[in-house]
């Protein structure tokens, strides 16, 4: 399979479609539409074979301030192809030209051991993540 690493969001029915497919909290269409309008940065994996989008993430935030890795998933059947790698490689680049050092840039990671080889580090006991599971 041959890849392309692209500086562009999913269209939002497969942003959809790929958050189902790694088992990530579902986001409705017309959600995604109006989420995508507003990333900072977003990148996207195409299979170009295929001419398949099997990966992407963004960076949300107010551009200065805050910016939050967010959406990172690569389709099951195309992982351990180094594909999130180069998603976070490219995310980084991004990061070091346009944030401030005084920026706050987090992530919310459900893989342990993946983040850490770029810096990240574990907010606790400093700070909790937190969320409101109902909403």
């Amino acid at each position: 399979m041959s890849y392309e690493l692209r500086e562009t969001t999913p269209d939002p029915e497969r942003f959809v479609a790929l958050r189902e497919a790694a088992d990530m909290s579902s986001r409705s269409v017309d959600a995604a539409r109006r989420g995508l309008a507003n990333t900072l940065y977003g990148v996207s994996v195409v299979d170009t074979d295929a001419d398949e989008t099997v990966g992407m993430a963004r960076i949300v935030g107010d551009g200065a301030c805050v910016f939050h890795i967010s959406d990172m998933v690569v389709h099951p059947a195309h992982q351990g192809q180094g594909l999130g790698s180069r998603i976070m490689d490219a995310l980084m680049a991004y990061l070091e030209e346009h944030a401030p050092e005084s920026a706050y840039v987090n992530l919310m990671a459900d893989v342990d051991g993946f983040y850490e080889q770029w810096g990240f580090e574990r907010t606790a006991p400093a700070s909790k993540g937190m969320y409101l599971p109902d909403w």
